[in-house]
C-alpha cells in the first residue's frame, strides 16, 4: 500500500491521480491493492500479540474491552441546542422520551451545542452577538439560563456532554454552580466537557486567549476535575472539527492525538501524577465515508495512544492506556442537494464507528446542511442507530474484521502516516517530550511544546488548507463522486423536507431576560468576584474555584471570560496566519 497523496501537505507525489485509477485511492491518497493476500502479511500480521492481540488486550487495537457491545451498548448521544435555554430544554427530553427501550436499554446521553456568542465567550446583548443569539445553538449568559436549560433533567443519572472550547471552564462552572445549587453532590455527576482548545487554533477558530494560556486553562480543568468529579471526562480530545475543515484521515488521527499529548505534557510539567488524570481524558473522531479508513483509523487510533500512554509517559494503570472514543458522522459530507441521501450516509458512517469500537456516537440529520435539525430528522437519526445496534448484528462479535488480511494493512498504513505527522510536529519543539527537558519547554510559567509551536508557525492551518483543496480538485474532476452533486443530478430539484427556522424573537427575549438578571444582583459581589478570577489568573493559581464563585454570585459568561482576558489577552493569530 502507497500513499498518493502526501497527508501532510495535501500534495499530489509521483504521476498523482492523473495517473492512477481514482478508484484504488482513498478520500486520504491511500493506494490500495486489487486485492490482499496472505503472501503479503502487513507487519502488524507477523506479530499477532505484540500488535493486534485480542480484544481488551494491550495495544487495544481491537477494542477496550473482551465483550465489546455484547455487555454493553455504545452511548447513543444526539447533539441538541437551538434559541432558548427553555427550547433546548424541551428538546433533551424529546430525545430522552425517543431513547428509552425496554429489555435492551441503551446508554443515552445529552450533548449540548452552544450558539456562536457563546462559544465566543461573549453575552447576548454584546455588540458583536447581534443576530447570532440562538441561531446555530442555545445561548447561556448565566447560571440563571444553565438551570433552565437542564429543568427536571436528573443530570446525576443522564451523562451530558457539553461542546464547547474557549469559554470551557466558564460553561463548565456555571454547571457545577447549577448542580451545587441543586443539591447534587459534584460526585454523581457523569459527562464530558469538549475543552478541547488546540484544535480551535488548527481549525474552527473558536479561540479566545493565547495558546499557553489556552493550554493552562484546560490543565487547570483536568485537574479540577481529578479533585472533585471521579465520573466525568475533563476533556474530548477532537479530530472531528479537524475532519470537518478538511483534513486527511491520518492528519484527524495525527493531530488529535499530539494534541492530547500536549495536554498530558502540560499536566506533567504542573506537577500531576499521569495515572491520576489520565483515565478521564476521552477522544472525538470523524466518521467518513471512506468506509474501511474510517474503522482502520479508530483501530490505529487505539494503538498508537496505549503505546504512547505507557512508553512515553510512563503511565501505569491499565486505564490510562485506554483511549475512549466518541464518533460523530461526517457532518462535512453531507449535501444540500437530495438531502435524503444523507440518511444513507449516516448510516453507513455509523457503522464504520461501531465497527471501530467507539464508545459514543453520535448521528447526524438528514437536514444539518441546510438548517439545525427538525424533530423528524433528529428522530430518523437516532433511529439509525437503533437500528444498527438492534437489527445487524453487528454487536454480537468483537471487531468483526480483525486478522482481515487488508483491514490489518490498511491499520498499519493510516498508523505510520500518523507516527510520522506525530514526529514532525515533536521536532517543533525540539523533539520527543522528556521529563528532564521540561525546563526548555516552558513560557515563564505556562507549558509550551510542539503543538504551540506548530500553531505560531501556522503548521496546521496550511496543512488542513493544502489537503481540503486537493479534495475540492478531485471532486471538481469527477475523480470523487458525490450522488447528487457532481453525478446524478436531478434538475428542477425540489425540497423534499421542512426546516427548522430560529425567530428573531429569541434573541429579543434573551436581552431582556439578561438584563433582569442584571438589574436583580449584588454588583458589590460581582465586582469582588471578578476580580478575585483576575487574581487567579496573574498568580497563576488554578482560576476553577473562583469562576464556580464567580458563576454563584451571578457573573455573566462574558464577564468572567474578559475578566481572564485582562490577565492573558486575546488572541488574534501571529505573523504565519
Amino acid at each position: 500500500m502507497t500513499t498518493a497523496r502526501s497527508p501532510m501537505t495535501g500534495s499530489i507525489s509521483g504521476p498523482g491521480l492523473d495517473g492512477i485509477d481514482p478508484h484504488a485511492v482513498t478520500i486520504s491518497g491511500l493506494v490500495l491493492d486489487p486485492s490482499y493476500t496472505p503472501e503479503a502479511l502487513p507487519e502488524s500480521l507477523q506479530h499477532i500479540d505484540r500488535d493486534i492481540a485480542a480484544p481488551g488486550e494491550f495495544p487495544y487495537t481491537r477494542g477496550l474491552y473482551p465483550e465489546g457491545y455484547r455487555t454493553r451498548l455504545w452511548t447513543m448521544r444526539q447533539f441538541a441546542g437551538f434559541g432558548s435555554a427553555d427550547d433546548t430544554n424541551q428538546r433533551f427530553k424529546y430525545l430522552l422520551k425517543a431513547g428509552a427501550t425496554t429489555k435492551t436499554k441503551a446508554n443515552t446521553g445529552l450533548s449540548t451545542a452552544f450558539d456562536l456568542p457563546t462559544l465566543m465567550g461573549r453575552d447576548s446583548d454584546d455588540a458583536l452577538s447581534l443576530g447570532e443569539v440562538g441561531k446555530c445553538g442555545v445561548a447561556i449568559d448565566t447560571i440563571e439560563d444553565m438551570h433552565r436549560l437542564y429543568a427536571d433533567i436528573p443530570i446525576d443519572q443522564v451523562t451530558v456532554s457539553q461542546t464547547i472550547n474557549g469559554p470551557a471552564a466558564v460553561i463548565w462552572a456555571m454547571y457545577l454552580a447549577m448542580a451545587k445549587q441543586r443539591g447534587i453532590g459534584w460526585e454523581t455527576l457523569g459527562g464530558t466537557l469538549q475543552n478541547d482548545i488546540l484544535k480551535e487554533f488548527h481549525s474552527q477558530n473558536e479561540f479566545i486567549y493565547p495558546p499557553e494560556a489556552s493550554v493552562k486553562l484546560v490543565v487547570d480543568t483536568i485537574e479540577f476535575q481529578s479533585q472533585h468529579l471521579p465520573k466525568w471526562n475533563s476533556v474530548s480530545i477532537s479530530g472531528y472539527h479537524i475532519r470537518e475543515a478538511g483534513s486527511t484521515a491520518p492528519q484527524e488521527l495525527a493531530f488529535t492525538l499530539r494534541d492530547g499529548m500536549e495536554y498530558v505534557e502540560a499536566c506533567l510539567h504542573r506537577g500531576m501524577d499521569v495515572d491520576v488524570f489520565a483515565p478521564r481524558l476521552s477522544f472525538f473522531f470523524n466518521a467518513h465515508n471512506e468506509f474501511f479508513e474510517e474503522i482502520a483509523k479508530l483501530r490505529a487510533a487505539r494503538r498508537i495512544w496505549a503505546r504512547m500512554m505507557r512508553d512515553r509517559y510512563g503511565a501505569r494503570l491499565e486505564r490510562s492506556w485506554y483511549m475512549k472514543t466518541h464518533v460523530q458522522t461526517a457532518g462535512c459530507s453531507l449535501t444540500e442537494q437530495q438531502p435524503l441521501n444523507n440518511i444513507v450516509r449516516v448510516a453507513y458512517q455509523a457503522m464504520a464507528g461501531v465497527l471501530g469500537g467507539c464508545q459514543s456516537l453520535h448521528t447526524d440529520s438528514m437536514d444539518e446542511t441546510l438548517a439545525l435539525p427538525s424533530e423528524q430528522a433528529v428522530k430518523v437519526a437516532l433511529r439509525t442507530q437503533q437500528i444498527l445496534a438492534h437489527e445487524t448484528g453487528v454487536t454480537r462479535t468483537v471487531d468483526p474484521l480483525g486478522g482481515s488480511w487488508f483491514m490489518e494493512s490498511l491499520t498499519d498504513s493510516v498508523e505510520s502516516e500518523a507516527l510520522g505527522l506525530i514526529e514532525d510536529i515533536d521536532n517543533m519543539a525540539g523533539g520527543a517530550w522528556a521529563p528532564q527537558r521540561v525546563g526548555e519547554l516552558t513560557n515563564g510559567d505556562l507549558y509550551s511544546g510542539g503543538v504551540v509551536a506548530g500553531i505560531h508557525k501556522g503548521y496546521f492551518r496550511r496543512a488542513i488548507a493544502e489537503a481540503a483543496y486537493r479534495y475540492a480538485e478531485e471532486v471538481d474532476a469527477h475523480d470523487r463522486i458525490i450522488v447528487g452533486v457532481n453525478e446524478y443530478i436531478e434538475k428542477d430539484e425540489k425540497r423534499p423536507i421542512d426546516i427548522l427556522t430560529i425567530p428573531d424573537s429569541v434573541e429579543t427575549e434573551q436581552v431582556d431576560r439578561l438584563a433582569k438578571f442584571k438589574a436583580a444582583r449584588d454588583d458589590d459581589g460581582v465586582a469582588r468576584a471578578l476580580d478575585a478570577i483576575r487574581d487567579a489568573c496573574r498568580d497563576n493559581r488554578n482560576v476553577m474555584p473562583e469562576l464556580v464563585a464567580g458563576a454563584l454570585a451571578n457573573c455573566t459568561l462574558g464577564e468572567m471570560v474578559q475578566a481572564m482576558a485582562d490577565i492573558y489577552g486575546r488572541y488574534t493569530g501571529g505573523p504565519e496566519w
